[in-house]
């Protein structure tokens, strides 16, 4: 009898629970990503929102990742800061379910659309490093449209304010973010890393 023939058969039930085990350790991979960029924050006087590397993370999972792991993976992450543990940004000082809650709660909770958004559409582009960034910069414009409405709503200020404190500052950060998750996913992509 040939090698071939004596070898097991792997049946698809079979490699389920292995399956299974992957996605769970890229979804607690991914969600120890962002929180470790979370932390990675410089606070601006003139806003509630500080700078992090937050976005970066949400959109190079969203270029990594197929969609519902991508979302799946930041869930994972505000689940872990609802429950307490240390994740959030330190800046505002808020801890748990209340920084969800607080002035940077919009930001937060857009994350996860954010993330499917940008793996939707990268699978649906050009998977170069433009089709990257196209899709990157609209998970981005997600992230910061929810940001700012939400930041609305909590502190009752106008468009212009509102404008001023929760968009106009973080968008040239937001280039440069945008820029290293595509250049990252790209390559990672064509150096075969990667197989999504």
């Amino acid at each position: 009898m040939s090698n071939e023939l004596s070898a097991p058969i792997v049946t698809g039930a079979a490699s389920r629970p292995a399956a299974w085990v992957r996605r769970v350790g890229i979804v607690v991979a991914s969600s120890l990503l962002l929180a470790i960029c979370s932390h990675i924050a410089l606070p601006l006087y003139f806003t509630p929102v500080p700078l992090t590397l937050q976005t970066f993370a949400v959109l190079l999972i969203g270029l990594l990742l197929s969609p519902r792991l991508a979302a799946g993976a930041v869930v994972a992450y505000l689940a872990e800061g609802a429950l307490g543990l240390p994740v959030f940004a330190p800046v505002p000082a808020l801890g748990g379910l209340a920084h969800l809650l607080g002035p940077t709660g919009g930001y937060l909770l857009s994350y996860p659309l954010a993330a499917a958004i940008t793996a939707i559409l990268w699978r649906r582009v050009d998977r170069g490093v433009t089709g990257a960034a196209l899709s990157a910069a609209v998970g981005s414009g997600v992230i910061l449209a929810c940001g700012a409405l939400w930041l609305n709503l909590f502190a009752h200020a106008g468009a212009q304010t509102i404008l001023a404190t929760a968009v106009a500052p973080f968008i040239p950060g937001d280039l440069l973010k945008i820029a290293a998750a595509a250049l990252v996913a790209s390559g990672l992509r064509r150096y075969r890393v990667l197989n999504t």
